[in-house]
């Protein structure tokens, strides 16, 4: 599958567009990855069924990095790439998918996409400020990579492993390719902003939103604590609880994506139908 490109602001942004023109599902990466973690789901049924749109984030995949000082590594400027890009492709009622990071963003952009039919977010803890994040994550001393700007293989090997179950077989050789072509800028800026306040209080997010939101998390997650997630006041959680993925750890698209889609089409089948 080849990327295509839109203008999103004077940005150019990648993405990947899957065959299937039911409703829309906007799929957003994590940190130092790419569109190319969608594949599994860009490529199966759900890809075959629905309009499934992967961006790469800037700096990321086949995007190019922003303008130095732009302020786009950032939770607030990935926000507003985001919303660009549903406005340019037309998808402001999709189902708005964030793994990790991108997850983060999608709660970052909530109130700016007033349309979208529900969010799903898996690998990301909410947060409303720094003094959360020893308890929304996890003691795995691989999770400073992301914030770090240059990045050998070991460091790279060590974060991908991270993304998966301890003792996955799944090869890290894509996992890793994606964070070593990362621009570093995009990993240093991010850590810097979220040493700061200037970002929405997630926590406030979550008990607002007012659509359907599912929280997926997988059961070897490595990154994130399920407790945490468990403490969440979460008024329009799907099911009334964070659905846990057997088998999975924190990068459950690589690793179950089967489980994954069919808890993805769950979700959309108990949204409003779509006009």
């Amino acid at each position: 599958m080849t990327h295509e490109l839109v203008r999103v602001s004077d940005l150019d942004i990648a993405y990947r567009q899957s065959h299937g023109e039911e409703r829309p599902v906007v799929l957003i990466h994590g940190n130092s990855s790419s569109s190319r973690t969608w594949n599994h789901l860009l490529d199966g049924p759900i890809g075959r069924r629905h309009r499934c749109l992967a961006l790469d984030l800037p700096g990321h995949g086949a995007s190019p990095a922003p303008a130095a000082g732009s302020g786009v590594y950032s939770l607030p400027g990935y926000a507003a790439v985001l919303t660009g890009f549903v406005e340019a492709l037309d998808a402001q009622d999709a189902v708005i998918v964030g793994w990790s990071l991108g997850g983060h963003i999608a709660l970052e952009a909530a109130a700016a996409l007033p349309d979208a039919a529900g969010f799903v977010i898996f690998g990301t803890p909410p947060v409303s400020g720094p003094a959360d994040i020893p308890e929304a994550f996890l003691p795995n001393p691989s999770l400073q990579t992301g914030f770090t700007a240059d990045v050998d293989r070991d460091s790279a090997l060590a974060y991908a492993a991270s993304c998966l179950a301890p003792g996955s077989p799944l090869p890290t050789a894509e996992l890793v390719a994606d964070i070593l072509a990362t621009d570093p800028a995009a990993r240093s800026e991010l850590g810097a902003g979220l040493a700061g306040t200037s970002y929405a209080d997630e926590v406030e997010a979550v008990g607002t939103l007012g659509r359907p939101l599912a929280i997926l998390h997988g059961a070897d997650e490595q990154f994130v604590s399920l407790d945490y997630l468990h403490k969440l006041h979460a008024p329009t959680l799907w099911r009334g609880s964070v659905q846990v993925i057997t088998g999975a750890g924190h990068a459950p698209q690589e690793e179950t994506p089967e489980e994954l889609a069919a808890l993805l089409e769950q979700f959309i089948s108990d949204l409003p139908p779509h006009l």
